[in-house]
């Protein structure tokens, strides 16, 4: 059976300098879902064509540079992570090339032999986020997952968690008396929601 070897991280973007080429539909979806998750993050968007849908984006975030003109080596340089959003397989092959040379992780839409990463479905609520990956196999089903996360998880799961940040800053011990402590607390708090939730459906 084939198991999915992608590791997952959560990268902090907003200390990233980030490069976009391509500034169409796919692009757009790709500045989309960066800026969705950091309003802050650096980006550069390089395109010769830029869609209204990017200019929008743009003009919401100052953090946006819009580069209105082709790809050119130096567009590279001090970059910490490249998307390529084009209709150009050509060109995002030879900056591929040079952006694995220069140890740049890099994401190509739609075409998942030139990733090194992929952008996974996302489930946000406050302080939580959980990504979904399909291995590249179904983003549709990954969406139906995050939508069903998304109607599992409770709308006060971030005052939980914040409840939950003090309580384990008030423990007293050494570390593996925290994690036990942490450990019994959160199971008990899944215990009670689970049979509050069995209460309800009957």
């Amino acid at each position: 059976m084939e198991k999915n070897q992608l590791f997952p991280v959560f990268l902090k973007i907003r200390e990233l300098n980030i490069l976009l080429v391509g500034a169409g539909y796919a692009g757009a979806e790709k500045l989309s879902a960066l800026l969705n998750n950091c309003p802050d993050a650096s980006i550069t968007v390089v395109a010769d064509h830029i869609s209204e849908s990017v200019s929008k984006l743009a003009v919401q975030h100052w953090n946006v540079r819009l580069v209105q003109r082709k790809f050119i080596h130096s567009d590279l340089s001090e970059r910490d992570l490249v998307f390529l959003a084009t209709n150009d397989v050509r060109l995002h092959k030879k900056i591929v090339n040079e952006t694995r040379k220069q140890k740049i992780l890099t994401n190509v839409a739609d075409t998942p032999d030139l990733c090194d990463f992929y952008l996974g479905s996302i489930v946000r609520k406050g302080n939580l986020k959980i990504g979904i990956s399909t291995n590249g196999k179904s983003p549709t089903m990954a969406k139906r997952i995050r939508e069903f996360l998304e109607d599992l998880i409770p709308e006060n799961i971030d005052t939980l968690l914040e409840n939950l940040h003090h309580f384990r800053n008030s423990i007293k011990g050494d570390f593996q008396k925290k994690v036990d402590t942490l450990n019994e607390f959160t199971r008990s708090f899944l215990e009670k929601n689970n049979n509050h939730d069995k209460i309800h459906q009957n």
